[in-house]
Parts: structure tokens; sequence; C-alpha cells
């Protein structure tokens, strides 16, 4: 597919363009609104896509917590055993909550996790129809507050039974530039990875005492502009890091219900990298 169709669909989602102004500019890239229609389900995120990862031997549960202005609503899966695990907080990009966030939460329990999944846009009682609605609502949380919803996802751990006191982050996109904050905010953090998302400040870098793990994807030139001073901080600082571009893939490659941006190859690498590193950090 023409790389150009991808950037504008990338556009779309982060922008926001409107849903006009996109399908105008692919019926310009495309020749016709027949050529233009015919494309948008093989751009289009799908969750039939999805691989579904089955629950058969995992406890899962939807609890609450604290947040603002409202509860924060999350998604939980672990193993069935009734004893204590590291956490890990998967944050979704910017469309909320979704089949295929709670998929990627029930992977890392496969894997002997307390996995926690929160749904940035259920403080703000948002119940969105479609994701063009998700990502509008995304514009009416306000950065402070959504960051502190997510700081206190570690607070709500810390009553729990079945947590160990260890706890890592994990997030895609919208999510992966809040797995950098969430780095910057927490010092007991042990472990972040951020799957493409935005960098935090140089000046912030100092207060990260977690370790890092970045997975780029090497067509996406809107994140990617801020590695270099990203990485130079990480250096300056003598964070534990690692770095990973994933060469000729797109933006959210590790995202299975993204036709076209879904690279298997590349998603399964930097999963098996993902997993590796909160063994290694978090336990």
């Amino acid at each position: 597919m023409d790389q150009k169709i991808i950037n504008l669909y990338d556009e779309y989602t982060h922008a926001p363009l409107t849903r006009g102004e996109f399908i105008n500019r692919l019926v310009l890239l495309t020749g016709s609104m027949a050529a233009a229609l015919s494309i948008l389900p093989q751009i289009e995120v799908n969750a039939a896509n999805m691989k579904i990862t089955p629950e058969d031997d995992l406890f899962t549960e939807r609890v609450s917590y604290p947040g603002v202005p409202g509860d924060m609503a999350a998604y939980i899966a672990r193993p069935k055993a009734d004893k204590k695990y590291p956490a890990i907080i998967i944050i979704h990009e910017n469309r909320g909550l979704n089949a295929h966030i709670e998929d990627v939460a029930r992977r890392a329990a496969k894997e002997g996790y307390l996995a926690i999944a929160p749904n940035a846009l259920s403080a703000i009682g948002a119940v969105p129809g479609n994701e063009d609605e998700a990502r509008q609502k995304f514009q009416e949380l306000k950065a402070e507050n959504n960051l502190q919803n997510f700081i206190n996802a570690f607070g709500y751990l810390g009553v729990r039974k079945d947590y160990n006191g260890n706890a890592g982050c994990v997030g895609f996109c919208w999510g992966g530039a809040m797995a950098n904050n969430l780095a910057v905010k927490i010092p007991g953090l042990k472990a972040a990875v951020a799957f493409y998302g935005r960098q935090p400040a140089a000046e912030e870098v100092p207060n990260i005492k977690a370790a890092v793990q970045l997975h780029y994807a090497g067509l996406d030139e809107r994140v990617n502009a801020g590695i270099a001073a990203y990485e130079e901080a990480l250096k300056k600082n003598g964070t534990r890091y690692e770095l990973y571009m994933y060469e000729g893939v797109n933006h959210a490659f590790h995202n299975d219900t993204a036709p076209n941006r879904y690279n298997e190859a590349a998603a399964r690498l930097a999963w098996q990298r993902t997993i590796a590193f909160f063994k290694k950090y978090v336990g």
C-alpha cells in the first residue's frame, strides 16, 4: 500500500483530522470515492483481526479505583493461583480501553503478572460509540488529571492482596507517552516500556529511576523526531535503557487490529523483548 495513505491515516488518528477531511484527502490519494471506500477496511482498525488470548487458566475481573474527576475503570488479569504477583500496568492507545488492550493484559497475565489495564476515558464518564468518538473524547481529558489517574493505579495496587509490591508498565502510542511520564513521576517503578510513544522533556529525565525500554517504528517520522534528545538525556543521566528500532514498519506495528500497520514479526520480537525486560527488572 502507498505509504502516503498510511501516513494520512496516522495523521487522521493523531492530529486529529475530522472524518470528512480524512475521506476527502483519501479520495485525492486514491483517485475516486469508490477507491477510497474500498481501501478503508484495509487501513482502519478492526477487532475482527485480533488474535485472542484465552482466559481459561486466568483470573479476570473489572474493578474501579478513585480518579479525577470520576472513578477509573480497569480490567484485571492474572494467573488463577491466589498468591502475590508483580504487577504490570497496560496503557492503551488514544481509543480508550478496548478488546485489543484487554488481550495484551491477558498476554502479560500468561507470563505470570498481575496485569491492570485502566481506561482513561472512564474518569470523565465517556462511553464512546466508535473510534472517532473515542479520539474526540481524548481532547476533553485534562493532562494533569489524566496523569494523576494513572499514578493512582499504583495506590490501588497497594491495597490488593495479590500484589507483591513490584510494578512495571507498558504503553502503546498515547500509552507509550504515558509510560514515559510514569517513569518520570513514579520513583518506585521498576521498569517502563514504551511502544512508539512521545518522549518526556530532557530536563525531566534525571527523575527517572526505572529501567526503560523503547520500541520505535522505522517509518514513524512523527514520533521518531524526539528520539535523539531523549536518548542523549538517558545516557547523560546514566539511566538503564534499551532502544530498539524496527526498520520498515509503521507506527502501531504491535496492534493486530490494524491490518496494514501491524507487523507480526516485529510485534512478536518486541513483545518477547518486553517480557524479558520485565523478568529482569520487575520479577
